[in-house]
């Protein structure tokens, strides 16, 4: 890929993630583990997206690098039309609160602070505040169906209510980039659909662009693209396991456009 750096693409939507060739490396003793090799990846305003593959398939290393929680051995990566590859870690942090949000497996919750707390937290941090961190955090926590648990803390919310806070705090900023790191891992099927479903609105309503990293199908299912791993390298759809994958996953969406896999009630998950 040249390194000349365009922010549209040619409908002239911009690109929130461009990946130019990023490699890293990994030294394990006397061993070198290549966990990336050469993965270049554009991503415009508003996809959904997921990163599926094989465990140690490299997904969590890219979700990483991109995120700006770790540098490439080499290549680049662009974060809404700013190169972030090189930056001190003042500057990263500052792109990481204005730029992405960020939703993990365990919800990282400050299990002392209500919900509304919870997600007031990363205004109140932001070099240029933006909005008004309780009512910011209220308006997010009722559009995301938690209104009614504003003053809760995680301990009296169930998982998919404390994922539901854990998105919206993601959001609270507004950052053009949503990452995902097996955001349904540790839910059950009930609640796993309602953040899908949140995950969903939030791409929708407020044209957000969402990155996860799944190994679950049935959250592959739901995406509108699907990017593969392999060995630390992206797939070509001539690799069987790509191909059983990405098949599996349009077979679950078939299924939930046909109404055999039906849609699981949202009350109290």
């Amino acid at each position: 890929m040249a390194n000349a750096y365009s922010n549209t693409n040619g409908n002239g939507r911009g690109y929130v993630l461009e990946a130019q060739e990023l490699r890293k490396d990994l030294q394990m003793g006397e061993v070198t583990v290549h966990a990336l090799r050469n993965v270049s990846l554009r991503v415009t305003q508003g996809e959904f997206m997921a990163i599926i593959g094989p465990s140690g398939s490299g997904k969590s290393t890219l979700l990483g690098l991109i995120g700006g929680l770790d540098t490439p051995t080499s290549g680049r990566i662009f974060i809404d039309g700013q190169d972030i590859t090189n930056l001190n870690e003042r500057d990263l942090t500052r792109v990481r609160n204005e730029k992405i949000g960020f939703v993990f497996q365990f919800f990282n919750l400050i299990p002392t602070l209500t919900a509304l707390e919870n997600v007031a937290l990363p205004i109140q941090f932001a070099a240029k505040r933006k909005y008004s961190p309780n009512k910011r955090a209220k308006e997010l926590l009722e559009m995301l169906g938690v209104g009614d648990r504003l003053h809760h803390r995680p301990s009296q919310l169930s998982g998919g209510q404390q994922q539901r806070v854990a998105i919206a705090r993601a959001l609270a900023n507004n950052p053009p980039l949503l990452l995902g790191d097996e955001p349904t891992g540790s839910l059950d099927s009930g609640s796993s659909e309602v953040v899908m479903k949140a995950l969903r609105d939030v791409q929708r309503h407020m044209n957000t662009t969402v990155i996860l990293v799944t190994h679950n199908m049935e959250v592959a299912s739901q995406v509108d693209r699907l990017v593969t791993l392999v060995d630390g390298h992206l797939a070509e759809d001539t690799d069987p396991r790509t191909t059983a994958q990405i098949a599996a996953a349009r077979m679950l969406r078939e299924k939930r456009a046909t109404g055999e896999i039906p849609m699981l009630p949202l009350e109290g998950r």
